[in-house]
């Protein structure tokens, strides 16, 4: 078979084939982002002549040291791609070219906050999904950390007005080549279907929030990644200063903080953002984002977009694993790590999770409690108020099935259930402990329910849209089913509690 050739708006790429689906990789979406475009929007890649290869990843985006082989790690492994400023790449997987097909995009957002991680994890390898539902898939590449969310904006004038967001104008700049070229790929630029977990999920979040991305996408999937806000512009530019400074550069010399070796710039980062995940985000600068994505209410840009969201039961778990305390975490101690975020009402939170786990130790408590915290009680947050709107359905998941690996410690931790959605428990060996009918069985749940959505915009005829009366919601496990507000009861005692997650 001859290697697929696509022409696309910049120049014609040469792809390969793979299980009978096309695979283009690390196909530039923007120009280098290096030298003068650093801190800046996002502009066209440069047009090349000939054909040019699309057949391995394209770089990442610089990060944390060693952030990316964690993230890969943790995400099934990838081809060995180097860190650059000339990140924004793409990657394609489709089952046909060229012949009018109208099939759903499916583009994904990479998790690691929004500070590490890529496009090009094994988890997130596109063919099955694809051949299953006879899809077109795209990863995408973009900036992170001070690169993508330095605020200069109250520092450096007008031209750096975007900085802050400019990671997030990547993704909407990856979202203009997918509206000017899938077709040629065999899909429908009108039926596009943003979805991401973790980081990726707030990026998703925050998308739908973003004028610049109206209409770019159709349907949205937020995967343990429920983003209510970002951070205003005083604390964003707080942030810009603490770097200058560690750098020594005055605040309206941007030109010495363009220039700066990459490497200097991740050292003096390191110092101010001990833990590498934090530290970076989107940032309310009124005008890319001109307000809090999802509070006090959902975005009215999106309001016709539908919603698939969800969470893992345990999804704190994968961050405790070095928390040498909680294993033998007693009382006092529950109650005083509780206490850190809810106050006076700890002991309320408490009562109600030791209702639903009467022999539950301390720290199965604080687990449950935690995972919440993270993630869930903002993603029914996130829900209700999009149900407000009343212009587009919701659905709600929470996934519960636990991976046996180390001893069961992780149980159904966060991300765990990303080689199911793309149907790639062959990646995941290692996350999961093995694979088999039961655990495919999960996979073809979670993988055809995607893609429905993807499709038709509902998950299946058997899924019932959420409402806070009903509070419908499918639980993915063995036997898959929907319950009616699981959990309410420890719900109900969060009350009013706003919990950011992501935000700041």
């Amino acid at each position: 078979m001859m290697d697929p050739i696509v022409a696309t708006a910049s120049g014609q790429v040469r792809g390969a084939t793979r299980n009978s689906i096309y695979v283009f990789k690390g196909i530039p979406y923007g120009a280098s982002t290096a030298g003068r475009g650093r801190f800046l929007p996002p502009q066209k890649p440069e047009p090349w002549s000939g054909v040019r290869d699309a057949l391995r990843y394209g770089a990442s985006s610089p990060q944390p040291e060693g952030g990316l082989g964690v993230m890969l790690s943790l995400s099934g492994g990838a081809e060995p791609e180097p860190l650059s400023e000339d990140c924004l790449y793409l990657n394609v997987w489709t089952p046909a070219l060229n012949d009018g097909g109208k099939r759903p995009v499916m583009f994904w957002c990479h998790g690691g906050g929004f500070t590490m991680g890529s496009g090009s994890a094994g988890f997130y390898e596109g063919t099955n999904l694809a051949r299953r539902g006879d899809a077109v898939v795209v990863t995408v590449n973009h900036r992170l950390g001070a690169l993508g969310y330095c605020y200069l904006g109250e520092l450096a004038g007008e031209e750096y007005a975007a900085s802050g967001n400019v990671g997030m104008l990547d993704l909407v700049a990856a979202l203009e080549w997918v509206r000017d070229n899938i077709a040629a790929f065999g899909g429908d630029p009108g039926n596009v279907t943003i979805f991401g977990e973790s980081g990726g999920g707030a990026k998703v979040s925050i998308l739908m929030a973003m004028p610049d991305a109206q209409g770019l996408f159709h349907r949205a999937i937020i995967q343990s990644g429920p983003a209510l806000r970002v951070s205003p512009r005083a604390k964003a530019t707080h942030r810009a200063e603490k770097l200058l400074r560690e750098l020594e550069i005055a605040p309206g010399d941007v030109e010495r903080l363009r220039d700066i070796p990459i490497e200097r710039l991740f050292e003096a980062n390191a110092r101010i953002n001990p833990n590498a995940l934090a530290g970076w985000g989107p940032v309310m600068d009124g005008v890319v984002i001109p307000n809090q994505p999802f509070d006090p209410v959902a975005p009215a840009i999106s309001a016709n977009v539908p919603l698939l969201i969800g969470t893992n039961k345990d999804e704190i778990t994968l961050f405790t694993l070095a928390d040498t305390g909680l294993a033998t975490l007693d009382e006092a101690g529950l109650h005083a790590r509780v206490s850190q975020f809810a106050g006076a009402r700890a002991d309320e939170l408490i009562a109600a999770y030791r209702d639903a786990q009467p022999q539950g130790t301390p720290a199965n408590i604080y687990t449950a409690i935690g995972s919440d915290r993270m993630m869930r009680i903002n993603s029914i947050t996130l829900a209700e108020r999009k149900y407000a709107q009343g212009a587009a359905p919701v659905y709600m998941y929470l996934f519960t099935w636990e991976t046996p690996i180390l001893n069961g410690r992780l149980k159904s931790t966060h991300a765990l259930e990303i080689p199911f959605v793309f149907d790639n428990l062959a990646y995941a060996v290692g996350f999961t402990g093995g694979s088999g009918p039961e655990l495919q069985g999960i996979a073809d749940a979670m993988s055809e329910a995607w893609l429905a959505f993807a499709r038709t915009g509902a998950p299946g005829p058997n899924w019932p849209a959420y409402t806070p009366e009903e509070r419908a919601t499918m639980i993915f496990n063995r036997e898959s089913r929907v319950e009616h507000d699981p959990a309410g009861p420890q719900r109900q005692a969060w009350g009013d509690m706003l919990i950011n997650g992501f935000s700041e």
